[in-house]
């Protein structure tokens, strides 16, 4: 990631970004986040991720196409997601032309279905339309009921590249268990997802966050004041986020300095989690009880510290 400014704070390390100031009209206090959600959230496009064999032979990487394509359309007609893909093979079984995007340019590209030993017709494509994961609510704005969370973008994994949201949603996840971080082997939060629970959609996958509209209630009508990025000071902060179930709680951390990392102090937290994990991602930061960021990335080599992105950033975003 290409931060020009970062935070960097102990309970786990956390390092806060900056990105160019807009004059933006978010409000100046924000519902502080800490929940754990479900994430799901549907791409722009069928994602080509790998390649298998039909017969002995790679039909689809001969075909030309490679990971990362997206497909937009066959034969002229519009597919939006992998059972729409598959039904144009159900009527179509014959040579047929993928309109793709590869980064920002348009191909086409002819593949003749392949009957495979079981008499079925196969494209030789590993093909993905959908992502879904766990993360932390950072904040919810109450007069929009625009939401931030995660404080990063969304990758893919097979292609490494930010997923270009369609459409999606929030919902209620419980953890369930902690595999803890130790140094070179970041831990993770383990949850149940009830995606029948929707909290909210998903609008935007930016390199701050996700951000969308809250349309359940509200979890807290308490409000706490921002803390622009210039009166952010390094010394002692909280970070609210759930270790069990879906209960919130504040543990403490350090701001080690500015532009650097953040490091993790609180010992019940260092205890249950060894550091920052996967899921802690969104977390949000206060300090002298205002929101000033939310929790990132780990620190792979030494996982109490961490990094995180200002809130102010976030908002930014959320405000585009």
């Amino acid at each position: 990631m290409n931060f020009k400014n970062k935070l960097l704070i102990s309970l786990f390390s956390l390092l806060l970004t900056i990105f160019p100031a807009n004059v933006l009209a978010y409000s100046t206090s924000l519902i502080p986040g800490g929940q754990n959600i479900g994430i799901q959230v549907n791409s722009k496009g069928i994602i080509v991720v790998g390649f298998y064999q039909v017969n002995n032979q790679y039909i689809g990487k001969d075909a030309g196409f490679e990971v990362g394509d997206k497909i937009m359309a066959i034969n002229d007609k519009t597919v939006e997601n992998i059972e729409e893909m598959v039904d144009r093979f159900q009527r179509e079984k014959e040579e047929l032309i993928f309109k793709i995007l590869r980064g920002k340019t348009e191909k086409e590209l002819k593949l003749q279905l392949v009957k495979d030993k079981e008499n079925i017709y196969k494209t030789g494509l590993y093909v993905k339309d959908q992502i879904n994961g766990v993360g932390t609510l950072t904040y919810i704005d109450p007069e929009t009921r625009i939401y931030g969370a995660l404080g990063h973008e969304i990758i893919e994994k097979s292609t490494m590249e930010k997923l270009e949201v369609k459409d999606g949603k929030i919902f209620r996840s419980d953890v369930v268990n902690i595999e803890k971080s130790s140094n070179g082997n970041p831990g993770e939060k383990t949850a149940k997802f009830y995606p029948e629970v929707s909290f909210g959609t998903v609008k935007e996958n930016t390199k701050a966050g996700i951000f969308g509209i809250y349309e359940a209630t509200l979890p807290s009508t308490n409000r706490v004041d921002i803390l622009p990025k210039e009166q952010v000071k390094t010394g002692p902060a909280k970070v609210r986020t759930v270790v069990q179930g879906n209960e919130v709680q504040e543990y403490d951390i350090n701001i080690l300095k500015l532009d650097a990392n953040n490091e993790i102090t609180d010992s019940t937290l260092l205890e249950k989690t060894g550091g920052v994990i996967q899921g802690m991602s969104g977390s949000p930061i206060l300090q002298d009880n205002k929101l000033i960021g939310a929790v990132t990335h780990v620190i792979v080599n030494d996982s109490t510290k961490g990094y995180g992105i200002f809130i102010t950033n976030m908002l930014e975003e959320g405000e585009n």
